[in-house]
């Protein structure tokens, strides 16, 4: 009875501890964060200038030593006390928009499908070491289905292809569990790098990383379209070092960013091909559904529709799949415990 009267008082949160975004979700209250994760650092004094939305616009215009990271890489902490301090600012963050008399919230955090005991332990950890009162870790691909209201808990096989910043998570899951997954280090970010490197051979032109998302979105896609799109690519010319800029159309990105688009697609092709044959029928019933920011990709769901021979569309609001998918738990935390993952301490020897 007093259990339930604390946590009514207290205002616990949904973490979506994306690579390239985070996005909070207070329990009664909704999505109230959405920030890059990004963390600008002054080295000289190791103190920390900005994090979210404030750290981003710094990236490629501060003095050498102020540097914008990013704690995160391929949906993994890479900077442990970074991650801390950038987990702290949004837990503080969301406390000052919804006010508690309890200030430690509880918190559940999606991660990647496929991580190792120490990612987890690295994530709860972080967490804990921010505020947090407890600590519940769900993995993405569960988070966004159960976020689209896909029903999990049933005898029913759900897929689902979450396309985020650092990774891709595949997943077939019935019963509340995954049955077969697949993780990789190809997305958004991976995308943008192939962008950056086209324009490096194609045209000797030296593009940031903000531009090559900027062109990805304007004019990426993994589907012929019906009408060429164009979009100025500006940059830095390699052999005069002045700036440059060039026309590119959506077959010519089409082309860079194939490969990786063809690495995820026939990863869902393996996905379904180790799939026991009872939830496959499910799936050619029900479909795949796409999440996350990029499968907003122009024609990615039709690439993926064609390649299955099974029916494929985009979620309502892909990108907040998984932090909806954390509200969906932490409001309902005892009936769905049986869908977080477990962390395994290491035991110490006696």
């Amino acid at each position: 009875m007093l259990k339930n009267f604390f946590r009514i008082l207290s205002n616990d949160i949904g973490i979506d501890l994306g690579t390239a975004t985070t996005l909070v979700y207070v329990r009664g209250k909704g999505i109230l964060i959405n920030e890059p994760s990004v963390v600008a650092i002054n080295q000289k004094t190791g103190r920390v200038l900005a994090v979210g939305r404030e750290a981003k616009i710094m990236v490629g215009r501060t003095p050498a030593y102020i540097v914008a990271t990013r704690p995160l890489k391929d949906g993994v902490i890479s900077d442990f006390e970074v991650a801390e301090q950038m987990i702290k600012y949004f837990i503080d963050k969301a406390s000052e928009k919804s006010f508690s008399l309890i200030s430690r919230p509880r918190v559940v955090v999606g991660i990647p499908s496929g991580v190792t005991q120490v990612e987890k332990k690295a994530v709860r950890d972080a967490t804990l070491s921010a505020g947090a009162k407890e600590v519940f870790l769900v993995e993405q691909p569960m988070a966004s289905a159960i976020g689209v209201k896909m029903p999990v808990q049933e005898a029913l096989g759900n897929m689902i292809v979450d396309i985020g910043g650092g990774t891709t998570d595949i997943a077939v899951i019935s019963l509340g569990g995954i049955v077969t997954s697949k993780s990789l280090r190809i997305a958004g970010d991976e995308l943008n790098e192939d962008i950056i490197q086209y324009a490096r051979d194609e045209f000797n032109l030296l593009l940031g990383e903000k531009t090559a998302e900027e062109i990805k979105i304007l004019v990426g896609s993994a589907w012929t379209l019906k009408e060429t799109i164009e979009a100025p690519m500006r940059g830095r010319d390699f052999v005069t070092g002045w700036p440059k800029a060039v026309i590119v159309n959506d077959e010519q990105i089409r082309r860079a960013i194939g490969r990786s688009v063809k690495i995820i697609v026939s990863n869902v092709k393996a996905t379904i091909e180790e799939t026991p044959p009872e939830l496959v029928a499910d799936i050619m019933n029900r479909g795949i559904v796409m999440v996350g920011g990029g499968s907003l990709l122009r024609g990615i769901d039709k690439l993926v529709s064609r390649e299955t021979q099974i029916p494929t569309r985009l979620a309502d609001d892909p990108i907040t799949a998984v932090v909806r998918g954390t509200g969906v738990i932490i409001e309902n935390l005892d009936t769905l415990k049986n869908v977080l993952v477990s962390i395994e301490d290491e035991k110490v020897p006696t």
